[in-house]
């Protein structure tokens, strides 16, 4: 792997979008996918008319559309986004297995490994749709595997897995991962545990705890998956968030993973490790639309993310991205590298002027949501940064980051900063899914801004009190909350910086 990208500056969402490209066409991570191919159909038409038979719409189709889906749809989002994909499992020789081994191929994804049976059925999922609607799927699948598909496939596991920089298993149930395919990947990847070139292994199954042999360096079950891991009914909103991080132990035992990151469709993403460490993302979700398979395009920008190096908690921001991009696509979509680009440069220049700001607030306050404001100079993102906020954003409902400007930034930290002028710094703030709002202020305190957008909840990191703080007698005035978070000590701007100028390597992989 080439220079971690701690020591490249992606202090600014610019650089980083324009970074990405190019560091995913210089490291071209090797990644295999393995487990359960489908297609999927979308098919969709007018209803102008009930049949005779039955009280049922009659969809004249007009226009009939076949894309990967399942573990295909990980691979083929995977090379959108600029590796170099192999994928393994089993499909039949009938039609829907030659239209999605010829999208696989046509995709550039290496088909190796992937075996066909004249007596397997391939998986496909049909929807039918009108007006934008989806009114029926039609599922087809295998009731059994053939054996000798199984066997093939488990004997071509061990040259599957060589000189890959990831493993990511797909496993919805069907029957492909089971048996001598299962045991042959747990012994292959278990040989190579502790040795220098163990590949980064990723786990996305219905059920992790079969997967535990392999000690997945990361497994993402669902929330619905959590529950059954749990044994137990989680609750709706920060509650589950909370309930979810109250069973990190039990989480990692079960799935024997290094890390867990647990997805919860509307509300984002927790990350739960073996050292302790938590993160949150927050979706930016559409409005319902016929969209599909959001999960397939996270799971594969994470691996993604860290096969090429990214840490931990930016590697789980970056699939939070790629997965918004898809849920506001129509059908199984995928997301590119430009795509992704794209979207993370649409926040730069994201900073709303206060008078605007307030207007904004007041729509959500009409909507009986609490605002919570924090400030600071962002200059140089760290890990540091993102705990503090995403701890800011679970005191209510909008959180509002207010950034120090340039000229304020010298005055507090001297001549040589702010490193990343105020643009960068707000686009990369903007940019991460906990954070609702940024805007910008030029006074010696945040006093002034506080005043006008009235924060139910002023947050404020570090080892203060509230009474240290000169913001303190603002909040007060109007019955809000100050709220002290914690105070990362070992993390810290100037640090990194000194870091980076001495040509020191990464303080932490997370």
């Amino acid at each position: 792997m080439s220079t971690s990208p701690e020591a490249v500056d992606l202090s600014s969402q610019r650089a980083l979008s324009e970074w990405l490209p190019g560091r995913l066409a210089a490291e071209e991570p090797r990644i295999l996918v393995i487990g359960d191919l489908m297609l999927d159909g979308w098919w969709s038409g007018t209803i102008e008319r009930l049949c005779r038979e039955a009280p049922a719409p009659v969809v004249d189709i007009q226009v009939r559309e076949s894309v990967p889906g399942g573990a295909a749809n990980t691979a083929m989002n995977l090379a959108a986004l600029g590796a170099r994909v192999s994928v393994a499992g089993i499909i039949g020789t009938d039609d829907a297995g030659v239209d999605l081994r010829n999208q696989l191929v046509a995709a550039g994804i290496d088909v190796r490994h992937l075996q066909t049976h004249p007596d397997m059925v391939t998986t496909t999922k049909t929807r039918i749709s009108s007006g934008g609607q989806v009114m029926l799927r039609l599922d087809d699948s295998a009731r059994t595997v053939p054996a000798d598909a199984l066997a093939a496939l488990a004997a071509s596991v061990r040259a599957a897995v060589e000189r890959q920089d990831a493993v990511l298993v797909c496993d919805y149930g069907n029957g492909v991962l089971a048996g001598p395919v299962h045991d042959g990947l747990v012994a292959a990847l278990g040989a190579r545990e502790g040795a220098a070139r163990r590949p980064l292994v990723v786990v996305d199954s219905h059920d992790p705890r079969p997967w535990a042999p392999l000690h997945p360096d990361l497994v993402t079950p669902n929330a619905q998956e959590t529950a059954r891991l749990l044994d137990r009914r989680l609750p709706d909103g920060q509650e589950r968030v909370d309930a979810i991080g109250a069973h990190a132990e039990a989480l990692l035992a079960a799935t024997g993973a290094r890390a867990v990151v647990v997805t919860l469709d509307r509300d984002g993403t927790v990350l739960l490790t073996s050292d302790g460490v938590r993160h949150r993302t927050w979706a930016r979700p559409a409005a319902e639309k016929q969209a599909s398979g959001a999960g397939d395009t996270f799971v594969a920008a994470l691996t993604l993310g860290r096969s090429a190096g990214l840490p931990l908690t930016a590697s789980l921001d970056l699939a939070q991205s790629a997965a918004d991009v898809v849920v506001h696509q129509p059908g199984t979509s995928v997301c590119s590298t430009e795509q992704l680009g794209r979207y993370l440069r649409a926040f730069a220049d994201t900073a709303l002027g206060a008078d605007e700001l307030e207007r904004q607030l007041d729509v959500h306050r009409a909507q009986g949501q609490r605002i919570v404001l924090t400030n600071g100079c962002f200059d140089v993102l760290h890990s540091g940064h993102t705990r503090y906020l995403n701890q800011a954003k679970q005191l209510g409902d909008i959180l509002v980051v207010a950034l120090n400007s340039d000229d304020s930034v010298r005055r507090l930290k001297g001549a040589g900063r702010p490193i990343n002028a105020v643009g960068d710094r707000a686009a990369v703030v903007a940019a991460l899914s906990c954070v609702d709002y940024v805007t910008v202020f030029d006074t010696p305190t945040a006093g002034p801004l506080i005043r006008q957008l009235r924060p139910e909840v002023y947050a404020k990191g570090g080892d203060y009190t509230p009474e240290m703080l000169a913001e303190t007698p603002a909040v007060e005035e109007y019955g809000g909350r100050v709220a002290i978070l914690d105070y990362v000590a070992e993390r810290s701007t100037t640090a990194v910086v000194n870091r980076i100028r001495d040509g020191e390597g990464a303080a932490s992989a997370i």
